[in-house]
């Protein structure tokens, strides 16, 4: 399993970010995909999880108005579009093979390396 993580970086508070995680290793399509994301001194946070047909989908309460989780089969591509972020959102945001929730996350082992977003004015 090869997970790769990109498009994290710095930006200010209201604005916009894609973050995309490009798999390997495994079948794509047959797997629920989760997005995982910790801040510095902070246990790790499940954010977002997707079924591998690309529903349903499920989201954290947290960002549910302003996260969205979605993937290209076609590519073996995850995305993350997270709209009008906030210094909270500030974290090492994980791409994870898996299934995801706010009570469980998927085995460390099936992590990619994580990328990071700075929310900061």
């Amino acid at each position: 399993v090869q997970l790769v993580e990109s498009g994290g970086g710095l930006v200010h508070p209201g604005d916009s970010l894609i973050l995309s995680c490009a798999a390997s290793g495994f079948t794509f399509g047959d797997d629920i995909m989760t997005w995982v994301r910790q801040a510095p001194g902070k246990v790790a946070e499940w954010i977002a999880s997707i079924y591998g047909s690309g529903d349903p989908t499920f989201i954290a309460n947290s960002v549910k108005d302003r996260f969205t989780i979605s993937r290209d089969n076609t590519k073996n591509m995850l995305f993350l579009q997270m709209n009008n972020l906030e210094p909270e959102d500030t974290a090492v945001y994980y791409c994870a093979r898996g299934y995801g929730s706010r009570k469980t996350l998927p085995p460390r082992d099936d992590w990619g390396q994580g990328t990071q977003v700075t929310v900061s004015s």
